[in-house]
């Protein structure tokens, strides 16, 4: 089996052992602060970006790794004996990191295959790992990026803002929407289509909206198998083991975990946002 490296970017949001045992190497979003940029997990931990979110008067923007960044990288597993490497990236519905990868591809003459996830999160966890199945089974890179490519079709990501405080700094949504939705305690959903984010429904109260994401998830499993589940949030621990909960109780058998969501989705959605994504087989 050749040697092959998995690229990503700090949107899937994985674990040590994970990046480890998948041979992943990650390349940090950065948020922009009012006194400099941060990179995702190096200069700003979860707890010290919603700490500084709070604090700040002005919503702060996000970026993507540079060109030079990904480059370097491409260079350095060359180094390291690497045959190739397949780079999995945020939406690029969302980021220009996936464009960032095709043209840094290009100017390199290592092999490296640049795929859009369309999505981002927990679904890019499951692409790496069916990705590293796909080669140990034989399969060549350009077949293992098609079955990836089909892949996005099936996954799903669905979240529910605490407030629309934060889409409102951050632009997505008008001061009187934000107003009303506070005043009425109105709750929306928001969902991936086609790579991009849109709001599903509006609803009044929390456990509305989490019924709607709950009924998507019982469609999927009518339709096709879904072995895991991963509740999704924003500095929401509680909230999201509540969930969880809630889930196992429902669904006897169904593997369910909490997982964080990229700083750079809470620059947007906010402080105690939560959620559910899954991929069907």
């Amino acid at each position: 089996m050749k040697k092959i490296a998995w690229i990503t970017d700090t949107a899937a949001q994985l674990d040590e052992a994970f990046i480890q045992r998948h041979h992943v190497y990650v390349l940090p979003l950065s948020v922009v602060f009012d006194d400099g940029s941060y990179r995702e997990s190096i200069d700003l931990t979860q707890g010290e970006f919603y700490d500084k979110l709070r604090a700040a008067k002005v919503s702060p923007k996000t970026s993507q790794p540079a060109i030079g960044e990904m480059t370097a990288l491409y260079e350095k597993l060359q180094s390291e004996g690497y045959e190739l490497a397949m780079a999995l990236h945020l939406s690029s519905g969302l980021s220009g990191t996936f464009n960032s990868a095709q043209s840094a591809a290009d100017m390199t003459d290592f092999p490296v295959y640049p795929i859009d996830s369309k999505i981002g999160s927990f679904p890019m966890g499951k692409m790496i790992e069916i990705g590293n199945e796909l080669f140990a089974s034989g399969k060549e890179p350009e077949e293992v990026v098609e079955t990836i490519n089909q892949l996005t079709a099936k996954t799903h990501l669905s979240f529910i803002p605490s407030s629309l405080n934060q889409l409102h700094k951050s632009g997505r949504v008008s001061g009187t929407q934000a107003f009303l939705s506070n005043i009425l305690n109105i709750k929306v959903v928001i969902t991936f289509v086609d790579g991009v984010t849109v709001m599903k429904e509006k609803v009044r109260s929390n456990k509305r909206a989490k019924e709607s994401v709950n009924s998507a998830l019982r469609a999927n499993m009518e339709s096709g198998m879904v072995p895991e589940v991963a509740v999704i949030h924003c500095n929401n621990e509680a909230g999201a083991q509540v969930w969880k909960e809630e889930l196992m109780k429902e669904f006897s058998g169904l593997k369910v975990e909490a997982v964080q969501l990229s700083v750079c989705v809470g620059v947007h959605a906010g402080e105690g946002t939560t959620g559910l994504s899954w991929v069907s087989y």
